[in-house]
């Protein structure tokens, strides 16, 4: 199973707190894939892809540029892990970027609703 990385921090927090992960993918394909796969499997309230931009970073010593479609996703501390191992299931960079940030605010019903569609987890097809 895939290391989900240092979670540490999230134990201040509520389970059902709201948060943020971001990620990329290296094509809209697969972000569409990885989207579907974590919405439908109740890991995610929502998943957001943005428009394909260029990334540099470097990688084993390299600079390197490549083009990825941004990925969003809403949910909860609790699915948090869950939702770390699939990305990382789902992605074939050997260290795919999965940032979690706290919500602070937001609107009630919104945040109720992320709450509720991350409660339970449905039954997959994978």
């Amino acid at each position: 199973m895939p290391q989900s990385g240092n979670l540490s921090a999230l134990t201040a927090l509520s389970p059902e707190s709201v948060v943020l992960v971001f990620s990329n993918a290296p094509d809209e394909l697969l972000a569409k894939r990885i989207a579907h796969h974590v919405v439908e499997e109740g890991l995610v309230a929502c998943a957001n892809l943005g428009a394909p931009s260029l990334s540099m970073y470097m990688w084993q010593g390299q600079l390197e540029g490549a083009n990825e479609v941004p990925m969003t996703f809403k949910t909860t501390v609790r699915r948090v892990e869950a939702l770390i191992e699939r990305i990382t299931e789902l992605h074939p960079y050997e260290v795919p970027e999965v940032l979690v940030v706290p919500v602070v605010a937001g609107l009630d019903t919104y945040v109720r609703w992320v709450q509720d569609e991350t409660a339970a987890t449905p039954t997959s097809e994978d």
